[in-house]
C-alpha cells in the first residue's frame, strides 16, 4: 500500500508542526516517513495511517528533528561557503586579480601616508554604514523572494542573511586592531598586514552582499532541483 497525496500533505504539516520551516527539509523528511509509513504497512497492512506515521516519527528519537534541521543547516552553511570561496578564487586570477592588485595599492599607500589614522576611520564608517544599508537591503529581498514563493529554503537565507550577520560581528571588532596611541601605521609591517586585511575584507564584503545574492536562482536551482519561485 502506498501513502497517496492525501496523506503527504498531511506529513507536510506535521513536519511543521514540528518545527521544521525550511521546504527542503520537509520534502527530505515527508519522503523519508512516507518510506516508513509504507515498510510498516508493508509488514502491517491494517496499522491505521497516522498510527503508522507515530511509529515512523518515534525513530527521530526524543528530540524529533532537531537533529536533523542541526545537520541540513551545518550542510548548507559549507555548501554556502564552498560558492563563497569559488566567487573569491576569481578575484586572484586574470583578469580580475588585475582589480585586487588595484585595490591593495590603494589601501597600501593610504595606510602608508601621514593620514593614515583619518583613513582608517573614513574606511572605517564607510563600510559599517555600507554593510548596515546592504544588509537591510537584502533582508527585504529576503522577504519578498519568500512571500513571492511561499516557501523557506535553508540555503536561500543564509545567502540573504549571513552576509549581514558575520559582518557586522567582524566589523563591529575592527577598531580593536587598531591602537593609535602606538602609532601603529608606522610600522611597515603592519601597514603591509593591514592592507591585505583591508583588501580581502573588501572582496568578502563584495562577494557576500553583492555577487551571491545576485546569483542567488542559480546557485538554489543548482541545489535544489525541485526549486522554483
Amino acid at each position: 500500500m502506498k501513502v497517496n497525496k492525501e496523506q503527504i500533505d498531511d506529513l507536510y504539516t506535521f513536519t511543521i508542526k514540528h518545527f521544521v520551516e525550511y521546504y527542503d527539509l520537509q520534502t527530505e523528511l515527508v519522503d523519508h516517513l512516507a518510506n516508513d509509513v509504507e515498510s510498516i504497512w508493508e509488514k502491517h497492512p491494517n496499522v491505521p495511517y497516522k498510527d503508522a506515521r507515530d511509529k515512523a516519527f518515534k525513530k527521530f528519537g526524543v528530540f524529533g528533528f532537531m537533529n536533523a534541521i542541526e545537520q541540513r543547516q551545518k550542510a548548507m552553511h559549507k555548501r554556502y561557503l564552498k560558492f563563497l570561496w569559488t566567487e573569491l578564487k576569481q578575484w586572484f586570477t586574470l583578469p580580475k586579480v588585475l582589480s585586487t592588485i588595484l585595490l591593495f595599492l590603494i589601501f597600501h599607500t593610504a595606510f602608508s601616508t601621514s593620514l593614515a589614522n583619518y583613513f582608517f576611520i573614513a574606511f572605517y564608517s564607510i563600510m559599517v554604514v555600507l554593510v548596515l544599508i546592504k544588509s537591510v537591503q537584502l533582508k527585504r529581498q529576503f522577504n519578498t523572494r519568500k512571500k513571492a514563493s511561499h516557501k523557506k529554503w535553508f540555503l536561500e537565507e543564509i545567502i540573504f542573511k549571513q552576509a549581514g550577520s558575520s559582518s557586522i560581528g567582524l566589523i563591529a571588532q575592527l577598531h580593536l586592531l587598531v591602537n593609535f596611541s602606538n602609532n601603529v601605521f608606522e610600522n611597515y609591517y603592519f601597514v603591509l598586514g593591514f592592507s591585505v586585511f583591508s583588501t580581502l575584507l573588501s572582496l568578502w564584503l563584495f562577494v557576500s552582499f553583492q555577487v551571491l545574492p545576485n546569483k542567488a536562482e542559480q546557485l538554489l536551482k543548482t541545489t535544489y532541483p525541485e526549486f522554483s519561485l
